[in-house]
């Protein structure tokens, strides 16, 4: 028997981005199956690889002693041929500001199906556009992708910002021998809502402060009888390099949801302005009825592709990055979803249950 001939992708189709690679490599280091994408990031402005989709794709290669052929930056088209999941040590630097949680988003699946317990050493932005924040990972995708019974310490070594990066988190999971299935379709009520708004670098903790009250204002018109506890914090200057500010603001519920709102700062962008901005994405989200928020949709498709059983959340609109994520766990998997919108009288007319019968992945290095 030669090698299987690998599945061939479209990194151009749907979401068109980095997100294609991190999917389809995650599964196919899992499934065993090699790959060719083709027509990497085709829909963004610069095409091909950046830093930080090279530097995932080679952690993702060294911890499953696999092969990379077209592995430079700007190349359009790679191939990967996986090897066995190794557990240890391993370290992805972008050596730049790119996501630090981006390269997480590729690795994580990947390392709870290894023999040992693994450590992943991310180096880069932890507070970076177009990326969840690292707040955001601790604060909710952490507590509700823990529900799949997996366990994932998170420990920010030192925080990176825009342009230059240079913060590292280290991430410590221990292997599972299957991921159970989730249910999350009924939300509860709001219990309360918390957040933090910081500063970094060369900026006043005032901005901190000011992002903070202007982002409370904005909840308190829409939600009265609630506390709403945002903290102003300056980093440390040994715990942060560069400069940066941001907030994220995080709802929790009756039945153990968590919903959020985030934005970032920027030079000549108004604090206020920030602050509303992140109250106005979880509110957004809020109202929408559904039990995850719009950026937690598409991280959980994967491991709901690969539980043992039947996943059932409740969202509200279905982004493309989720549509895309779903098309691509489909091909490589033969999970399968459905995508209903929510019946229930007490719904908003935009939520939706994806609903997804995994396959059950056994951990056969364990």
């Amino acid at each position: 028997m030669g090698d299987p001939e690998p599945v061939e992708i479209d990194g151009g189709i749907m979401e068109g981005g980095g997100q294609i690679l991190r999917v389809t490599t995650a599964l196919s280091c899992l499934c065993g199956t090699p790959l060719h994408v083709k027509n990497i990031r085709a829909g963004r402005s610069q095409p091909g690889l950046r830093p930080q989709h090279l530097s995932g794709l080679k952690m993702v290669r060294d911890l499953c002693n696999g092969q990379m052929e077209g592995g430079e930056i700007g190349s359009t088209e790679v191939t990967f041929v996986p090897g066995k999941i190794q557990g240890g040590t391993h370290v992805a630097d972008t050596k730049t500001a790119g996501s630090v949680c981006l390269l997480m988003q590729v690795a994580m699946p990947c390392v709870l199906f290894a023999a040992s317990p693994s450590e992943l050493r991310l180096k880069g932005g932890t507070n970076a556009e177009m990326a969840p924040q690292i707040d955001y990972t601790v604060m909710v995708f952490k507590p509700m992708v823990e529900k799949f019974s997996l366990t994932l310490d998170c420990d920010i070594k030192r925080r990176g910002y825009y342009p230059k990066g240079g913060g590292e988190v280290i991430i410590r999971m221990s292997p599972v021998k299957q991921l159970s299935p989730i249910d999350l379709t009924d939300r509860g009520t709001v219990t309360k809502i918390h957040g933090r708004a910081f500063v970094a670098g060369a900026l006043p903790v005032k901005l901190a402060k000011d992002m903070a009250s202007a982002a409370v204002r904005c909840i308190r018109k829409e939600i009265r009888d609630l506390d709403v506890n945002i903290k102003a914090v300056r980093e440390l200057d040994n715990e942060a390099f560069g400069t940066g500010s941001g907030i994220i603001i995080v709802a929790e519920t009756s039945t153990g949801c968590l919903l959020a709102g985030s934005s970032l700062g920027k030079r000549g962008k108004n604090a206020d302005k920030v602050g509303i901005e992140a109250a106005e994405m979880l509110l957004g989200n809020l109202r929408h009825g559904g039990a995850v928020d719009d950026y937690l949709q598409d991280q959980l498709i994967i491991f709901m592709a690969l539980a043992n059983g039947l996943s059932r959340v409740k969202t509200g609109p279905i982004t493309l990055h989720t549509k895309t994520a779903i098309h691509f766990a489909e091909q490589l998997t033969k999970a399968k979803f459905t995508v209903t919108k929510s019946e229930e009288d007490a719904s908003p007319k935009d939520a939706y249950i994806i609903e997804c019968q995994g396959v059950g992945l056994l951990n056969t290095n364990l």
